[in-house]
């Protein structure tokens, strides 16, 4: 009887004792993961120090980003250069208001009109003019130099040279002949920088432009 309580005293002991060492190796593992995240902060701390790292790179790499844009407005602002050393006023043209003259259809008088002229160069204005005394755009103001063709025109230091071509058409009676050189000399003579005028007929020099009235050579500012 002894031996049966013995006997079922040592099995009870073993059962309680392989159960406590079945459920030792359960729990062990835990602190064995922590020890091992302890073990190697540098895991850890790479982290932080990587985006430290990005964001001062950020930081370098803005300002420079910030400083170019500043640049790019100046490119588009400049100016364009002269084309060929043209003054500025030149390139976009020039209006002038003068006084040209004509004659009424009764050719008794001389009519005064005020008109536009355009022009690029300072020296065209007076090409301008001249084209100005051949067309009215008035029936009631007739232009005596209509039907005269302008060969060319120049100017230099106040002296103004016409030399024209006039068909037998373009020719007037006394009347109309002084009026046209009245005419002439009034709307030139109205810059301040002519001085004289010498007009030509057919590069040549004549008494008479139309055979009434003499011709000076050069007409001269009063």
């Amino acid at each position: 009887m002894n031996r049966k309580l013995l006997s079922a005293a040592l099995l009870a002991f073993v059962v309680v004792a392989g159960a406590g060492c079945g459920q030792k190796p359960t729990a062990a593992p835990a602190p064995q993961e922590q020890t091992q995240e302890e073990n190697n902060p540098s895991v850890n701390a790479a982290e932080p120090d990587q985006t430290d790292d990005s964001d001062a790179a950020a930081g370098e790499n803005t300002p420079q980003e910030d400083a170019a844009d500043p640049k790019q407005p100046d490119k588009q602002e400049q100016k364009p250069e002269r084309e060929h050393g043209q003054k500025p006023e030149e390139q976009h043209g020039q209006k002038l208001t003068i006084e040209v003259y004509y004659t009424d259809p009764q050719e008794l008088e001389l009519k005064k009109s005020d008109k536009e002229i355009h022009f690029k160069k300072e020296n065209e204005k007076f090409k301008e003019a001249f084209k100005a005394l051949q067309e009215s755009g008035n029936g009631e103001l007739i232009p005596l130099w209509g039907k005269i063709e302008l060969k060319s025109l120049e100017f230099k230091d106040g002296a103004m040279t016409l030399d024209i071509h006039m068909p037998d058409e373009a020719r007037l009676g006394a009347g109309g002949e002084q009026f046209a050189l009245d005419a002439l000399s009034q709307t030139m003579f109205q810059f301040k920088e002519v001085q004289t005028i010498e007009l030509l007929v057919d590069g040549q020099q004549v008494e008479s432009l139309m055979g009434h009235v003499d011709l000076d050579h050069p007409m001269k500012r009063k």
